[in-house]
């Protein structure tokens, strides 16, 4: 797999039942990518330890005035020299590669759970650890994932170099056999310590991540009531608790490093000190020590790779328990998916738990005193699992939702939430959307009274095309009205048998409202919409209004006719009060108030 080859295919069905059998899974993923790091990473290092022998060659063939001595040895450096720019060259290629390839692996995956999921993922993992996975987690996996092939290559190197020393010169050769082991295993005791500290910094730096992700996303209500002062002293005080850690870690880390460099010190003047033995009693020649000499102390580099691979996994096993976590949910279906007849799915809109039904073909408006109630009841209905666990499926024309396979479910339902995302780009890539092909961009647009916001992409164009303007991420150089018409219309071009919308006009103000309620009435003729709302504007449009209180249907209606003949519909509509309400049905002389035609139209004025 190469980078300009991504995105893959298919990712893969990850094993999730644990950090390290992800490690693990993600690693036999890529097995050819780490065969070639680990090939090009033996003939780099190979080559760096052949240094020696061709040094202590030199040295030796002056000792000797052997001329071609001298020349097999310059040769020997002048092709070491040549593997080593290429092995280095190649290592370094096919190392990257393999980082980018293992973190955008890891990104398809928790793209296609977050895809599957939709808004309840965020219910059932914070927001900021989501956050966390997709950005620094997926690169520390993919650090220990490309890290994996360079230890090996660096392993097999220091065995390969020990058993030739042995064979070299075994005097010296069987001292630095017996040292090298104790370089590499000297840091073991330290990792637990170092690995127990580095897991405490990164669960730090995710609450951390979490804390500042839910403050971005509440910044508005917090300035509404003054609140920012006090989340900024909790991140103050998050970020110092991941600033201790942070330190903490570091001296541990500092720590291995420091022995890292000790014992190979003292190995070598062991070395050293026996050889200049062993010269002075004639057992060996100077050039002979000089190799081993050389070779002890270039062991110190491919040794570093013991100390990499430690780090790396400590840091990556972290990330890599949060990103199986993450991608350990699954979609709460009732049984095992499988396609109603031809795969179409058409018909009634029914939700078992609360009694709601929206009739084929028909826009029917759904009133829910408490918001997010309206919000979990709109998300049933688009056959994502229910909240809270248990409640029966919506149904569609019979076919419970969430026993359909995801894609058939999505293309039957569409559920616009009350906070929908615009990602950045032009209008023309915005409007871009999987769709049926009978409704025009155009028309969608004009149908969500979109002409004002046209008219300021427009001036934001070069050409003056409103669809080639840009729209910033998340649509933050919109005002929220804008924001929401846009979203409408993208909801509208896509035409999905059943279309849901959470509040999709709760930014504009009462007569563009109203426009938009005639729009999306007359584009919708004859489809299945379902509008959770408490504007009597959109209420009075629509074919049937629903009253759901307390988790039930309470009440099944128009909107006129809801409004004189039910109380608790009155109430969330009209915003009164019991004290209110009592006093309208004092002053018109009945328990409940009775309205006319014109009193509804005044109660729709002022709302």
């Amino acid at each position: 797999m190469q980078i300009r080859d991504l995105p893959y295919v298919d990712p893969g069905l990850p094993d999730v039942r644990s950090g390290p059998r992800f490690l693990l899974w993600l690693g036999r993923r890529q097995r050819g990518g780490q065969l070639r790091s680990l090939s090009w990473g033996l003939l780099h290092f190979v080559s760096v330890m052949a240094l020696p022998y061709g040094v202590g060659r030199a040295v030796q063939a002056v000792v000797d005035r052997s001329g071609s001595s001298l020349a097999l040895a310059g040769a020997v450096l002048a092709v070491a020299a040549v593997c080593i720019a290429l092995g280095d060259t190649m290592l370094h290629r096919t190392a990257v590669t393999n980082w980018i390839t293992a973190a955008a692996r890891v990104q398809q995956l928790l793209i296609r759970k977050t895809s599957e999921l939709g808004s309840a993922l965020t219910r059932r993992v914070a927001a900021g650890e989501v956050v966390a996975v997709s950005t620094g987690d997926v690169e520390k996996i993919g650090w220990f994932v490309e890290a994996v092939s360079r230890f090996l290559a660096a392993a097999l190197t220091v065995v390969v170099v020990c058993v030739g020393l042995v064979i070299y010169q075994p005097a010296l050769g069987v001292v630095v056999a017996v040292g090298v082991p104790v370089l590499a295993l000297g840091v073991l005791p330290l990792l637990p310590r170092a690995t127990e500290l580095a897991d405490v910094q990164r669960e730090k730096a995710g609450r951390a991540t979490e804390l500042a992700s839910d403050t971005v996303a509440g910044l508005r209500v917090l300035r509404g009531i003054g609140g920012e002062e006090l989340f900024l002293k909790r991140y103050r005080r998050a970020s110092q608790d991941v600033r201790t850690a942070a330190v903490r870690s570091a001296r541990m880390w500092s720590a291995i490093t420091a022995v890292q460099v000790l014992l190979p010190g003292l190995l070598l003047i062991s070395v050293v000190w026996y050889g200049l033995g062993l010269v002075a009693d004639g057992r060996i020649a100077v050039g002979e020590l000089v190799t081993v000499y050389s070779a002890v102390m270039l062991l110190s580099y491919p040794l570093r790779h013991f100390e990499e691979i430690a780090m790396a996994y400590s840091f990556s096993r972290p990330s890599a328990r949060r990103a199986a976590r993450v991608l350990s949910l699954e979609r709460i279906t009732a049984t095992k998916a499988t396609a109603a007849g031809d795969g179409t799915l058409t018909g009634d809109l029914y939700d078992p738990a609360t009694g709601l039904l929206a009739p084929a073909g028909a826009l029917t408006a759904v009133v829910c005193g408490d918001p997010d109630v309206a919000g979990r009841l709109a998300e049933r209905l688009g056959g994502h699992p229910a909240e809270p666990e248990g409640l029966p499926s919506a149904l569609l024309g019979g076919v419970a939702l969430d026993e359909q396979p995801l894609e058939a479910a999505r293309t039957a339902v569409l559920v616009q939430d009350k906070d929908p995302v615009l990602l950045s780009g032009t209008l023309a890539e915005l409007l871009d959307v999987p769709a049926s092909g009978s409704v025009a961009a155009d028309r969608a647009l004009a149908a969500a009274e979109s002409g004002d916001v046209l008219d300021a992409l427009a001036q934001a164009s070069l050409d003056n095309d409103p669809m080639a303007a840009p729209i910033t991420e998340r649509g933050r150089s919109l005002s929220g009205g804008q924001r929401q018409r846009l979203a409408l219309a993208r909801s509208l071009v896509t035409d999905p048998e059943v279309l849901v919308l959470d509040e999709p006009t709760s930014a504009v103000d009462s007569h563009t409202e109203a426009r938009i309620a005639d729009g999306l009435r007359d584009l919708r003729s004859g489809r299945t919409t379902v509008v959770f709302t408490s504007s009597p504007l959109l209420l009075d449009r629509a074919e049937q209004v629903v009253l759901v209180h307390e988790g039930k249907v309470a009440a099944v209606g128009v909107h006129r006719q809801l409004l004189s003949s039910e109380p608790r519909y009155r109430a969330v509509v009209t915003r009164e009060t019991d004290a209110e309400q009592q006093l309208v049905g004092a002053q018109r002389g009945a328990p409940e108030a009775v309205f006319t035609k014109a009193d509804t139209d005044d109660i729709e004025e002022t709302a």
